[in-house]
C-alpha cells in the first residue's frame, strides 16, 4: 500500500478525498471517491498498486488536500453482496493457509512463530507475518507454500510490537490493548518518559504485553513536562513557610515539593504558595 499523500490546505470545491483503512486500528490512506456518496463505516472496493482491495471508510469525502494535480488512487465502488461473499471466502482460505504454514514450519524445525495470514482481495497473493528472535531464512518455505497454494506468497518478519498489535489482548489496565483497538502508529518510547513522571524504573511494571515499554508512557508525558516547569529542581535550596531546606523530590500532579529541612532533617511538603524564595526556572 502506498504511503498517504502529504496533507496541505484543502482546495475549495473541486476534487475530493476519502480516508480508508484496511484493518482495525490500521493506518488511514487517502483515496479519490470520484462521484460516490460515501459515509463512515461504508465498505468499499479500491484500487491499489497491488491490485484491488476491500477497505472501510473512516473519513467521509471532503475537499482534496495536497498539491495541485496530485493523483490519488481511486475508489472503484461500494462493496456489494458478491464482494462481501468473496471476502468471507478469502477468510476461509486464510485459515487453511495458516494451518498449512504452521505445519510446514514445524516439519522444517524453523524457529519462528506464525502470527497472521492475509489474503489479497483478488486471491492472487498471500502475506504470512511471523515473529522470530533472530533473522529466519524463509525462502524455501515461501516457495513450497506458493506451489501448494498456487498463488504468490510473501513472508514478512515483524517485531514484538507489531506481533502484539496483530494478536490483540487485554492490557494491565483491564482494557483492550491500545495498539490493537485504536492506535494506528507506534511512537518512540523511552525510559526518560517514565523518569519525568516519577515512575519506579521497574521493567515488569513499565513493560507492555509486547515486552517493550508501554505506549501509554507517552500519553501524559508532555503534560508532566509542562507541570514540572513551575517547580524548583531537585537539589535546589529554598525558603518556605514550612522551613528552609533542600528539594528532594516532587509531587507533580499536586504541584508540591518535598523538602528536607536544614534545621532538623525532617521531610515536609510545601506548595508553590509556601515557597518564599523559589528558584527561578532555568
Amino acid at each position: 500500500m502506498d504511503e498517504p499523500h502529504p496533507e496541505s490546505t484543502p482546495t475549495a470545491g473541486g476534487p475530493r478525498e476519502v480516508g480508508i483503512q484496511f484493518r482495525k486500528a490500521g493506518r488511514v490512506y487517502r483515496f479519490d471517491p470520484g462521484s460516490l456518496e460515501l459515509s463512515a463505516a461504508d465498505r468499499v472496493v479500491v484500487e491499489t498498486e497491488r491490485g484491488t482491495a476491500l477497505g472501510s471508510v473512516v473519513t467521509p469525502p471532503r475537499p482534496r488536500r495536497g498539491t495541485k494535480g496530485n493523483q490519488l488512487p481511486r475508489v472503484i465502488k461500494k462493496a456489494d453482496t458478491r464482494d462481501r461473499a468473496h471476502e468471507d471466502a478469502n477468510k476461509h482460505h486464510e485459515k487453511e493457509a495458516h494451518r498449512l504454514c504452521c505445519r510446514r514450519i514445524r516439519e522444517r524445525g524453523l524457529q519462528m512463530k506464525l502470527v497472521k495470514t492475509d489474503y489479497a482481495f483478488d486471491g492472487a497473493r498471500a502475506l504470512f507475518q511471523f515473529a522470530a528472535s533472530e533473522h529466519v531464512d524463509s525462502r524455501d518455505l515461501s516457495r513450497e507454500l506458493a506451489q501448494h497454494l498456487h498463488l504468490r506468497v510473501e513472508m514478512k518478519q515483524i517485531g514484538a510490537r507489531d506481533e502484539t498489535k496483530a494478536t490483540g489482548g487485554l492490557g494491565p489496565c483491564g482494557r483492550e490493548l491500545c495498539c490493537s483497538s485504536w492506535l494506528r502508529e507506534f511512537a518512540a518510547i523511552s525510559v526518560k518518559m517514565a523518569k519525568e513522571q516519577d515512575l519506579a524504573l521497574n521493567h515488569s511494571r513499565l513493560a507492555g504485553m509486547c515486552g517493550r515499554l508501554k505506549c501509554c508512557l507517552r500519553y501524559e508525558y508532555d503534560t508532566y513536562l509542562v507541570l514540572k516547569r513551575g517547580l524548583p529542581r531537585t537539589g535546589t535550596r529554598v525558603k518556605a513557610i514550612t522551613g528552609d531546606g533542600e528539594v528532594i523530590r516532587h509531587n507533580i500532579l499536586r504541584q508540591t515539593v518535598i523538602l528536607r529541612r536544614a534545621e532538623d532533617g525532617i521531610e515536609v511538603e510545601a506548595s508553590l504558595e509556601d515557597l518564599v524564595v523559589p528558584k527561578p526556572d532555568a
